[in-house]
């Protein structure tokens, strides 16, 4: 099974919709089950996207803004989401954490700023672009545009609808 980037957008009345049901639950379930529209499978390509900016050298706050799209925060509370026998996050001691509507907001407006093809183009250029992702065969460069892609405009949409973003590893 690999391992991959999840992430969901879901309102503040949804997380106190599960952590509610977490409580209640004799077993602490917590109905973790947003809707397909609102998850976002990134894959591995998280790791590939940061080591990218860093080898294009990608300024500090955007370099930290893609961090954070991609790692949350632990500022909001999701014990009930991270307890066994019900944990989404299964990989090794990976945990959910999530962004506020405040910080998604930020994170969109820092991600729609960066201009992933020029960093790609850069790392072509440099002829690094082989130590992209490991184990990655062939040019990771549509894969990472893709993924990228898809990031950005979920980010906007849970702007949009002021959402919290969730992410785990599963």
């Amino acid at each position: 099974m690999a391992v991959t980037q999840q992430l969901a957008r879901v309102s503040a009345e949804y997380l106190a919709a599960c952590r509610q049901s977490a409580e209640q639950s004799p077993d602490g379930d917590h109905h973790w089950d947003p809707p397909a529209e609102d998850c976002l499978d990134l894959d591995w390509a998280p790791s590939m996207l940061e080591q990218a900016c860093e080898l294009a050298r990608l300024d500090a706050v955007h370099l930290d803004a893609l961090r954070r799209a991609t790692n949350g925060d632990t500022d909001v509370d999701l014990d009930f989401l991270n307890a066994t026998p019900h944990a989404i996050a299964f990989f090794s001691n990976s945990v959910a954490t999530a962004l506020d509507p405040d910080a998604v907001a930020r994170m969109s407006e820092l991600l729609g700023e960066i201009d992933i093809r020029a960093i790609l183009h850069s790392v072509h250029d440099s002829g690094k672009v082989s130590t992209l992702g490991y184990g990655f065969t062939g040019d990771p460069t549509e894969y990472l545009l893709g993924h990228f892609g898809a990031l950005r405009t979920f980010y906007a949409e849970a702007a949009r609808r002021d959402l919290l973003v969730v992410l785990w590893w599963d």
